[in-house]
């Protein structure tokens, strides 16, 4: 990944990244020069400096008069990211409670690409209940493996299990908290996850999509309907 492309993601603006590796490239400059090396006007530049300095992310000293800019150390972006982790964690609980104020009972959560789908099961490790699946062609564990063994290693922490109605003549790797069996059925790239009160559908197309319904009627009519062919599934 090119570093104009994280740097993006941390939240630095075009102009911070073009000053912020222009000072990473040169070393200690003069803000004139730096404006002409990052091609933007000084006054862009001036502000992007500003905005960098209070980032902790640019630094500078004063010989004769002239401030002389540099960069702080990269190792300085790990320790930026770290302080705006902790500003997340300071407000969450606060955040954690207006979300759960604001709900709106049978909510519905749409999802798009690998990110989205990622976001689906870490929302079903949050909710750290059983869950109950029926589709499951192992999309998930073929399209994002190495996610797939993190979201293994989140049900052992969490001490939960997944129950799997697969479809009849395809195999599953047995795993410790896992336990499926068998129906006959076609297959499908839609699969759908019960957990707590909400229904999760993947449908595993080029690009995945999927949806959260929160709505306890909607899970409780799921749940049945996965225990009546749980118990006419074949082990």
């Amino acid at each position: 990944m090119q570093p104009e492309r994280v740097l993006e993601k941390l939240g630095l603006s075009p102009n911070e990244i073009k000053v912020y590796l222009t000072l990473n490239d040169h070393g200690s400059t003069k803000a004139g020069k730096i404006a002409k090396l990052a091609k933007i006007d000084r006054s862009s530049c001036y502000n992007s400096l500003k905005l960098l300095i209070e980032k902790g992310l640019v630094s500078y000293a004063i010989m004769d008069n002239v401030r002389w800019f540099q960069a702080t150390g990269p190792k300085r972006i790990l320790d930026y990211l770290r302080e705006r982790e902790e500003d997340v964690k300071e407000v969450l609980p606060e955040l954690q409670k207006r979300h759960k104020a604001a709900k709106v009972a049978g909510q519905v959560r749409m999802f798009k690409g690998i990110k989205g789908v990622k976001s689906i099961f870490l929302d079903i490790a949050r909710t750290a209940e059983d869950n109950f699946v029926f589709g499951s062609e192992g999309q998930f564990s073929e399209r994002i493996p190495e996610f797939a063994l993190q979201f293994e290693r989140l049900k052992r922490e969490n001490k939960f299990k997944t129950k799997l109605i697969l479809r009849k003549g395809r195999e599953e790797i047995k795993k410790r908290r896992s336990e499926h069996r068998y129906i006959i059925a076609a297959p499908s790239p839609a699969v759908t996850t019960i957990y707590g009160d909400k229904v999760a559908i993947i449908v595993w197309t080029t690009e995945p999509e999927g949806i959260i319904i929160e709505n306890k009627a909607a899970a409780q009519a799921y749940k049945s309907y996965f225990d009546f062919m749980w118990k006419h599934a074949k082990i």
